[in-house]
């Protein structure tokens, strides 16, 4: 089935605009609760007036706000950010960690987002389970488990660690794309042969087909 959805998606990636580390680090905290794109909408105002650590670590934190503030929850996100940089600087020199165990002593920072870093920042395995990959790793029946943990731990093991960051982004593709939350596009999926939930969603093509979304940018 990997094999198939990955075909399906060659060019699957991180679809967070960062540049290194510390960006991603930030960007991914930020998109709890909101797109990929409406993160990308922020942060280039975001890290043009704090572009590292130790000038979001001084930051007013209602000025942070109001830049964050179509997000959602951003007295809270201000805070994560404003917070994690301060720890940066004063426990990590400035630098983000590459350690998990490290990355999730951070304020705000759990191992999803701890494992999005040191994937796709320093090509180090992780497996990232986000709401795409536990809803369709469940429907494929590559797991029943229902905690974030037991769902990395489970599907961690099925596959090798070299392949799990790509993994997780061919899968997340494939939950924003075809197979979505309520009526997945399953007359259109790659893998409708092999999946055990075939038929959650329409099942004509020409119906499904209008189901397929494609994130706007």
């Amino acid at each position: 089935m990997y094999a198939k959805l990955a075909a399906c998606y060659p060019d699957a990636h991180c679809e967070l605009d960062h540049e290194g580390p510390f960006q991603l680090l930030v960007a991914t905290v930020l998109s709890a609760q909101t797109t990929d794109r409406r993160v990308n909408g922020v942060t280039p105002v975001l890290f043009g007036r704090w572009p590292d650590p130790q000038s979001l670590a001084g930051a007013d934190s209602a000025e942070v706000e109001q830049v964050i503030r179509p997000l959602g929850f951003y007295h809270t996100k201000a805070a994560a950010v404003i917070g994690l940089s301060e720890e940066l600087v004063d426990r990590f020199d400035g630098v983000v960690p590459a350690r998990i165990e490290d990355l999730v002593t951070l304020r705000g920072v759990g191992r999803k987002t701890a494992n999005v870093v040191l994937g796709n920042a320093f090509g180090i395995p992780g497996i990232t389970p986000d709401t795409h990959v536990i809803r369709v790793t469940r429907r494929m029946g590559w797991t029943s488990a229902t905690t974030p943990d037991r769902i990395e731990a489970e599907i961690g093991e099925l596959f090798d660690p070299k392949d799990w960051v790509r993994l997780c982004h061919v899968v997340i593709w494939h939950g924003r794309r075809r197979c979505h939350a309520r009526r997945p596009a399953c007359g259109v999926c790659p893998v409708a042969a092999l999946c055990p939930s075939f038929g959650e969603g329409p099942t004509d093509p020409q119906e499904a087909a209008r189901l397929v979304r494609e994130p706007r940018r």
